[in-house]
């Protein structure tokens, strides 16, 4: 059964606010949380971005709910800090953490003036990571020397259960690759021919069985007019093929890219809409792809009142309809 998820946002609000919203998506009725973890946001108008591993104990110190995040080791974080990082969140709350690894992008990873490797050696990196995280989890002493380097590091303090790896993916060729040694996937809500894609090429890679992610983008609104403006306010930089998205360096970049990208040009990317009805309908494709956990985020500022209907009036629905489907 689909467990769905409020996605906290740092890019666009305050840690404190996402504390609020946060508290106000579990009694809401949500399941599940997901975070972000930039350092930078994707265009100056969003103008936040929190540190998430600070935020993440607070949060899930606050309401009983499974948290997972999105980082890239390698380069801005060594994956022994990492390893350390989801390992202390693990041993405090058991089974409620869950991280998924991705290849970056160079908005976040580039602030340490380091060379930004092009995106075949970034997987290389991230693989060697996730094995040395898993490494680490184990208990075992760390010597590598690779694209990163570790020296005899153990991991003292470890929960009794690891947290799932789970690996990020846009494209269908890197789900592909990570099938294979990722615990599960976790993607974002294309069009639904791409997400397929996505989805088909995860399994034929090794993932069948394995847990499916996903995080939507979506923008309601009390009218299409204001769900629209704030999608197209918030959301504009944030549109481009995964080649784009990796190397731009700055959010003043993002912003300059997306000067010529029309509010109309956002359907395509975010599921932009006021009606109850239709939201209901895009979650029920998500399930039937086969995600088990589906976090969703309002990309415009509104989020108080999307908490509020969607826990009232489009996930019992949704939820509903499923188990009705299984039963039949």
């Amino acid at each position: 059964m689909a467990k769905f998820g409020y996605h906290a946002s740092h890019e666009q609000f305050k840690p404190s606010q996402l504390l609020q919203y946060v508290q106000a998506a579990y009694r809401a009725g949500f399941e599940r949380v997901s975070s972000s973890d930039h350092f930078q946001p994707w265009s100056v108008r969003q103008g936040e971005s929190g540190f998430a591993w600070s935020w993440l104990g607070a949060a899930m110190q606050s309401v009983p709910l499974t948290f997972g995040v999105v980082c890239a080791p390698g380069q801005r974080y060594h994956p022994a800090i990492i390893a350390q990082a989801a390992a202390t969140l693990a041993e405090m709350f058991p089974k409620r953490f869950w991280l998924a690894l991705g290849s970056g992008q160079a908005l976040n990873e580039k602030i340490t003036g380091d060379r930004w490797p092009g995106k075949i050696e970034r997987n290389v990196r991230l693989k060697e990571c996730a094995d040395i995280i898993r490494t680490l989890w184990a208990g075992k002493t760390v010597t590598h020397h690779g694209l990163v380097r570790v020296e005899e590091a153990k991991l003292y303090t470890r929960p009794e259960v690891p947290p799932l790896i789970i690996g990020a993916a846009i494209t269908p060729e890197t789900a592909e690759w990570l099938g294979g040694w990722a615990d599960g996937l976790i993607t974002i809500s294309h069009p639904y021919k791409k997400l397929k894609a996505v989805v088909d090429a995860f399994q034929r890679g090794g993932g069948k069985n394995k847990p499916m992610y996903l995080k939507v983008q979506l923008s309601y609104a009390q009218d299409e007019e204001t769900a629209l403006r704030g999608a197209y306010e918030q959301w504009r930089t944030n549109i481009f093929q995964s080649p784009v998205l990796a190397n731009l360096q700055n959010p003043q970049q993002f912003d300059a890219a997306a000067q010529f990208i029309k509010p109309e040009d956002m359907y395509e990317y975010v599921r932009i809409s006021s009606e109850t009805q239709r939201h209901i309908e895009w979650l029920q494709q998500y399930v039937e792809l086969g995600f088990e956990e589906i976090y969703l985020h309002n990309v415009n500022k509104e989020q108080q009142r999307f908490i509020e209907v969607f826990g009232e009036q489009i996930l019992p629905v949704v939820v509903s309809e499923r188990e009705t489907a299984l039963q039949a």
